[in-house]
């Protein structure tokens, strides 16, 4: 067992100073993978990797929060959607009309050039969170690979293992799993 996995009962069980102890085993990690994450998205964001793994933390292990995790490979599973959750949370709050969501964003030094909207990669993260809502209706196996590869960032190697599969089985499915999101998110 390793120390994440007896952190991770210790939590389950009650001890309320094992959650201070995950933290320092468990940062780094969930750091890189929120700094992974963060790459895909448009400048601009107003969360860092520091601020998204905090939360996801926080969301995880928090004071009020009912959990259990069987392993490490679940944790991090866990720790993935959470992740996701936030960055839907956000790009939905930015296209709220109450915070300016349906302005444009403008550089201060490239005022005179209209530029894109910011609200794209808002809309594209939502588009992909409604595609993947539906894909977990079908196929709820493979997205939770998904979720890992593309909200965790882990290899397909990672995933498989964390999902129990084997690496050619998990290659097979993320092709599958890529086209069948494709084809949605070209049909909205």
């Amino acid at each position: 067992m390793s120390e994440v996995t007896r952190i991770l009962s210790a939590i389950e069980e009650g001890d309320p100073h094992a959650a201070e102890q995950l933290l320092p085993l468990v940062y780094e990690e969930l750091r890189k993978l929120a700094a992974r994450r963060l790459a895909q998205e448009k400048p601009g964001q107003t969360l860092d990797a520091t601020a998204l793994v905090h939360e996801a933390y926080l969301r995880l292990v928090g004071p009020h929060v009912e959990r259990e995790f069987a392993n490490r490979g679940h944790f991090f599973a866990a720790a993935a959607e959470a992740m996701r959750r936030i960055l839907v949370d956000q790009a939905r709050r930015k296209q709220s009309g109450k915070r300016g969501g349906d302005r444009r964003r403008l550089e201060l030094d490239a005022a005179a050039q209209l530029m894109e909207p910011d609200n794209q990669a808002a809309d594209d993260l939502l588009a992909l969170d409604e595609a993947l809502k539906e894909f977990e209706r079908v196929e709820p196996g493979k997205a939770r690979l998904v979720q890992l590869r593309y909200f965790a960032g882990l290899s397909i190697e990672d995933a498989a293992h964390t999902l129990g599969i084997s690496a050619a089985t998990a290659k097979r499915q993320w092709i599958f799993a890529r086209s069948w999101l494709y084809g949605q998110l070209h049909r909205r």
